[in-house]
């Protein structure tokens, strides 16, 4: 199985900044991260994409994934 596609900037390390997602078969420009925080387990952001819609992202590190979940 493939995993969720998520596009993001990265600096010093990876997963810093998410710019689209891949969401039902549609590439989404993510205009605004809400919030973004870290886990023991990786990363997560609240974004907004430029149809409004609001989804939440994780970033598993262990298993280098991206986990997608409509809000």
């Amino acid at each position: 199985m493939i995993g969720e596609i998520v596009e993001c900037r990265s600096g010093h390390t990876y997963a810093e900044r998410p710019v689209t997602l891949n969401w039902e078969g549609a590439r989404l420009p993510i205009t605004e991260i809400e919030d973004a925080w870290r886990i023991p387990e990786g990363r997560k952001f609240r974004v907004r994409v430029d149809d409004g819609r609001t989804f939440e992202l994780f970033y598993g590190e262990l298993y280098d994934e991206w986990r997608i979940r409509e809000l």
